[in-house]
């Protein structure tokens, strides 16, 4: 019985002195991230493909139990909209082979634009990938979720290859008006959809951002606890990840989470012991 939990990154500047030590070198941020967290976003791939060697020093630094949920090159998702993906893919799964078994799921984050009419293009990427990968895919059109017709084509598109349907879980976010620059910011970024609790595997993914007060965030989360501790007594091993607009309590957050689904099911196993940040300073 497997919960895992994470944040959209795993460095980030707040956090150092906070969470995690101030002089961790960028080569040991992984290592202590996963301490706090046993799963996390891969956004970075959706902008460039790594090295490597890069991808070679994140597997080195994580557990082979470890999830990184790792996004598609935006060239293959956005620019050439799932039509020839051709070297952008095949350089891309090159680069993350030595992340398998961390590579829990390849996600397929999907533009507004690409709607109903654009499944049988989904539907041709998903059957050409390589069988070793799990795949996840997120739609932003609002038709999957208000239009019957289109969610029950979605969902055979997504079943046909094994694939589940993210949920980017913002209606806490869009609940009441922001009350901080991040939360602004937030507003006219993230994708204003309502919220879809429904597993399509034995392995779902949920992405859900809250507010930068933390009640708040907790508070939204609640509907997400009894989902996942169902997930979780029919046998399912979902991955949940934490946003805030500003990030900045995210990790303690998604540890916040777990605790609160182990409350309900005793038997889920604990996270790891968090790093020490080390001894306070004066300066």
């Amino acid at each position: 019985m497997e919960l895992h939990v994470g944040c959209a990154m795993w460095t980030y500047v707040p956090w150092q002195g906070r969470y995690l030590p101030r002089s961790l070198s960028p080569r040991d941020r992984l290592s202590a991230y996963a301490t706090w967290c046993t799963a996390v976003e891969g956004n970075t791939t959706f902008y460039a493909t790594p090295t490597l060697e890069t991808v070679k020093s994140w597997a080195g630094q994580t557990a082979p139990g470890f999830r990184f949920v790792l996004k598609l090159p935006r060239a293959v998702t956005h620019e050439r909209r799932l039509a020839d993906p051709g070297e952008p893919l095949r350089a891309f799964l090159t680069a993350i082979e030595p992340l398998r078994p961390r590579a829990h799921a390849l996600w397929v984050q999907l533009p507004p634009s690409f709607g109903p009419g654009d499944l049988d293009l989904l539907g041709g990427l998903l059957r050409g990938l390589p069988r070793r990968y799990r795949y996840c895919v997120e739609v932003r059109d609002r038709a999957f979720f208000e239009d019957p017709r289109a969610e029950r084509q979605l969902e055979r598109v997504l079943d046909d290859a094994g694939a589940e349907w993210v949920p980017f879980d913002t209606t806490v976010l869009f609940a009441q008006s922001p009350r901080s620059a991040a939360e602004r910011e937030a507003w006219t970024k993230k994708p204003r959809l309502p919220r879809r609790a429904r597993a399509l595997t034995a392995a779902p993914i949920v992405r859900y951002i809250g507010r930068d007060d933390p009640a708040r965030t907790v508070a939204g989360w609640q509907p997400w606890l009894e989902t996942v501790a169902g997930w979780l007594h029919e046998g399912r091993s979902p991955t949940v990840f934490i946003h805030t607009p500003d990030n900045v309590e995210s990790l303690d957050l998604a540890r916040r989470f777990h605790e609160e689904v182990r409350a309900k099911v005793p038997d889920l196993a604990p996270l790891p012991e968090p790093l020490a940040v080390g001894p306070p300073t004066l300066f």
